[in-house]
């Protein structure tokens, strides 16, 4: 079932919903997310909930505002920062199979960076964003593989290794070399040809193929102008992944409920779930964040904004490290220049939401339409 406005399609429920769920859910997200789009000028969303057992699904607007290609639970959307989590499960499955020790130094899988300040940073260190405090992005002249390993065998230290939280692309994208290197296979490769197959994700990709390029939505700058993202240094260890409502869904499903996993893999999504250090109430996993639930909109607001994501901020290192912790809130955001997405599940409650939009828009405003529809699922 459509239901059309002059500017935007939303679309219904999946048929295996109850009725009543059906229609208070239908009611509950327009009002959070109609409202949205027309502050923010979002053209298209994509919403996926799952709750009491069943995946849901609502589509508004445009994939393409040029042909009013409608948005539907298969279009194709960027997901920024929220690859690191598809990273981080690469790398924790290499280490679940003894491939990959996550506290050796990262010089023992780059030898190049043996001398180097960074080389003595754990790959978990890295994956954690505490190697050292990298910036968010690399400078604009590092550009090719070459420039990338002399920027970081050029590095000057600022803090030990372990002691700040710096969020940063290099810092995540090296993590994700070096679990590649240590399982001697391009990353790219075993991204696409292994993890996400062994996931079930059939609609998740680093580079969209042919038979795919007519569901990629596309995205919109600031400007209102048509934007794709660029490829750059570590681009599809950071924030390359591109994929849809109903295969973001599954992924969040399974790590709900990782026990339909393979041994390998389901260790896995516990190593990226724990918690390896502390910043104030939020507990940093490997690409995952955390909060003990129930978890105030205000906090959420905080560790997911500027503070959090630009600034150098002190930790307290967990050791050993928590496990996973199913009374959570776990999330991630995640932008390129054209697209704005978040995803957010909370295990003991068995709940979980995505939301993707061709629009990059304040990570707050993402925050606050989660916990509203989240929170209406408690009541």
């Amino acid at each position: 079932m459509i239901r059309s406005t002059p500017w935007l399609l939303a679309s219904a429920l999946t048929l295996a919903a109850s009725p009543l769920l059906a229609d208070d859910l239908q009611t509950t997200v327009d009002g959070v997310i109609e409202p949205l789009m027309r502050e923010q000028h979002i053209a298209g969303m994509a919403v996926a909930i799952h709750a009491n057992g069943q995946s849901h699904y609502f589509s508004y607007g445009w994939a393409s505002k040029a042909d009013k290609q409608a948005v539907t639970r298969d279009t194709l959307f960027e997901v920024g920062s929220v690859s690191k989590t598809y990273t981080a499960t690469l790398a924790a499955l290499a280490s679940a199979e003894g491939k990959l020790d996550l506290n050796a130094p990262a010089s023992r899988y780059q030898p190049a960076l043996a001398q180097a300040a960074i080389g003595k940073a754990s790959v978990l260190q890295l994956g954690a964003y505490s190697g050292d405090c990298l910036p968010l992005q690399f400078p604009d002249a590092v550009q090719t593989p070459e420039q990338t390993l002399a920027w970081f065998q050029h590095w000057q230290r600022r803090f030990e290794p372990g002691s700040y939280r710096c969020y940063s692309n290099p810092s995540l994208g090296l993590f994700g070399d070096l679990a590649a290197r240590a399982q001697q296979r391009p990353f790219a490769e075993l991204m696409t040809q292994g993890l996400l197959p062994r996931l079930g994700l059939k609609h998740t990709y680093l580079e969209v193929p042919a038979n795919a390029r007519g569901l990629y939505a596309q995205g919109y700058d600031a400007n209102d102008k048509p934007v794709r993202v660029n490829p750059g240094p570590y681009a599809d260890q950071a924030y390359g992944i591109k994929t849809s409502a109903s295969d973001l869904l599954r992924y969040v499903q399974l790590q709900l409920q990782p026990d339909t996993l393979d041994p390998a893999l389901r260790k896995a999504i516990g190593i990226t779930q724990s918690g390896y250090f502390q910043v104030g109430p939020m507990t940093q996993g490997l690409g995952w964040e955390r909060y003990p639930y129930p978890v105030a909109l205000d906090t959420l607001l905080e560790y997911n904004g500027a503070k959090i994501i630009r600034g150098e901020n002190p930790i307290r290192a967990l050791q050993p490290p928590l496990p996973a912790e199913p009374a959570a809130w776990y999330n991630k955001t995640g932008a390129t220049g054209g697209f704005g997405a978040y995803v957010a599940f909370v295990p003991a409650k068995q709940m979980g939401i995505v939301l993707l939009a061709n629009r990059n828009y304040p990570n707050e405003e993402r925050v606050r339409a989660a916990q509203r529809i989240l929170s209406s699922l408690e009541q």
